[in-house]
């Protein structure tokens, strides 16, 4: 076998390797891992909430927070502690007597738990938006004692918006915050001091709904120069400052808390938790105006408010093509009014578009499988010198038009269209509560009957039997025999939009290839009827 034979081969295998680890990783590492964390949290509540209410102590500097004092343990807050409850078309949104955006709980009918409750965005022990901290610590430990006092109890800003005032009077200065709902949920504030001491205003700790590592989750910034800085939970191990910076949002999977101003821009320092969670925290001399924005990462909701917003949604290495192709799923999702057909006709436009590479690759695998024997002879003949073996495979290669890697290069280029999908199924909150037909009634949880996952697989099988290949070696055979049946296992409990996309790709593969064998094949007869006629013409002769 030559080296470049070798390598084909390899490379072949080490992509389907790679897609068996990926999903491997994720049943075996990432679920447990997930599932150890959250019961880690549960045995230790106490403690985490302590880690993410402190106050972290840095070093004296004229770029980050100050502050050593410690802020009162969290808890979740009982009805004597509420000092202000405020509607919007889209939330309800709880305000503590400390000046805090205690919870929201979102109003929509598709934003509900496995319990089938509202969704409410906060931990009750995390770190709450809006919570204020001051460089002096005689202040600090005073504001976490007295109540913020409201202007009003009950705010309905269901369909127009409305002001609400906290005023905080403390011994050395006092505290203002002016806030403007509007019905959609977000929100325009005006913090203010009566002195000039320095103090912090927090994003919070991010929404805890989702964050099952399927998806990145943590802090995302939007700086000055349009680029976007993430910092991953438990990645962040000392305190970091930037300036410039146009929104910060704090967000798991699907949901974010958000603090933005496009006009001034923001200087903040984002501070480690015990756990090395990121901690935004607002630098603010004596007054400063900001937007806010809680809830679900919906395109349009944050295309509204500001059209930079829409980078809050965050999709992976391949942003660049994931991007447009949420775009390109919605525009059509305009027109079929469905997401699980809007997710068949994308997935058939795609394998459309690519179709001149699949063709190709899918050709070169014909060649080299009808070339199989002459190959094996050539290796068989020069089994004892490889760098002969070699120039006659070359010179064979050359003769017959084939390129050995012609089957491997198509596939290559298609993979990053595959992750960049993957990452718009898994991160897109418009397909959460979205139907597709008759048993799947949420396109971003598992098929309930496993009829996806087993179509997939069967695809896969019968994909994988129509698809030429040079494979020699039988354990390599086994591998790829039993990958149908492994991918299957792991996509039972992918996302049913994902799921739904593999089949339909699976489907359409499966169909360009029995069309390219049959050209192929037919081909071949021709080309050993033209062999046969030219033959017996000579013999006349």
């Amino acid at each position: 076998m030559t080296n470049k034979d070798d390598k084909q081969k390899r490379l072949l295998i080490a992509m389907v390797l790679s897609f068996a680890f990926f999903i491997a990783f994720d049943y075996f590492y990432i679920q447990p891992k997930v599932a150890a964390d959250s019961s880690k949290a549960q045995t230790s509540k106490q403690a985490k909430a302590q880690a993410k209410t402190q106050a972290p102590k840095v070093q004296t500097t004229t770029n980050a927070p100050t502050t050593t004092v410690s802020a009162p343990q969290a808890t979740d807050v009982s009805s004597a502690d509420i000092v202000a409850t405020i509607e919007t078309k889209k939330s309800k949104i709880v305000i503590d007597n400390l000046g805090r955006i205690s919870q929201v709980v979102l109003k929509q009918s598709q934003y509900i738990d496995e319990d089938g409750k509202a969704i409410r965005l906060f931990n009750p022990d995390s770190l709450k938006p809006l919570e204020l901290r001051f460089s002096d610590r005689t202040i600090n430990d005073e504001a976490f004692k007295i109540a913020v006092v409201p202007s009003s109890s009950k705010v309905d800003a269901t369909t127009s918006p409305q002001t609400l005032t906290l005023t905080q009077t403390l011994s050395k200065t006092t505290i203002t915050k002016e806030m403007t709902f509007y019905p959609d949920g977000h929100y325009d504030i005006t913090i203010s001091s009566s002195n000039t001491a320095e103090f912090f205003a927090t994003t919070g700790f991010r929404p805890d709904v989702l964050a099952d590592m399927y998806a990145d989750h943590g802090v995302l910034l939007k700086l000055g120069d349009d680029t976007t800085t993430l910092i991953e939970d438990e990645d962040l191990d000392t305190t970091q400052t930037y300036e410039g910076v146009k929104f910060a949002s704090a967000f798991d999977r699907y949901y974010a808390t958000i603090l933005f101003n496009f006009k001034d821009s923001l200087k903040l320092s984002l501070m480690p938790d015990t756990q090395n969670n990121p901690q935004v925290f607002i630098h603010i001399k004596d007054k400063i105006s900001l937007s806010g924005y809680m809830g679900p990462k919906e395109y349009e909701t944050l295309k509204a408010l500001n059209d930079s917003l829409t980078d809050a949604i965050e999709y992976g290495w391949f942003t660049f093509i994931a991007k447009p192709m949420f775009l390109i799923l919605k525009y059509f999702f305009g027109f079929i009014g469905n997401w699980g057909w809007t997710i068949v006709l994308v997935t058939v436009m795609i394998k459309l578009v690519l179709y001149p590479l699949a063709y190709k690759g899918m050709v070169s695998m014909n060649k080299l499988k009808e070339f199989a024997p002459k190959i094996k002879e050539i290796q068989e003949k020069y089994k004892d010198d490889k760098q002969k073996s070699g120039a006659k495979m070359m010179e064979f290669y050359k003769k017959e038009g084939v390129n050995p890697m012609g089957g491997c290069f198509p596939i290559l280029l298609q993979i990053p269209v595959f992750f960049a999908i993957y990452r718009v199924l898994l991160n897109s909150i418009e397909l959460k509560g979205s139907p597709w037909i008759l048993w799947i009634d949420d396109l971003a949880v598992m098929d309930p009957w496993y009829v996806l996952p087993i179509l997939m697989g069967a695809t896969m099988y019968i994909q994988q039997k129509i698809t030429p290949n040079q494979i020699q070696d039988e354990m390599q055979k086994k591998l790829f025999q039993f990958l149908p049946v492994i991918f299957t296992f792991f996509f039972l409990w992918f996302p049913a939009g994902l799921t739904l996309y593999w089949f339909i790709n699976n489907l359409f593969t499966i169909g360009q290839q029995y069309y390219i064998n049959r050209l192929f094949a037919k081909n071949k007869i021709q080309r050993h009827e033209e062999h046969l006629s030219h033959k017996i013409k000579k013999d006349k002769k």
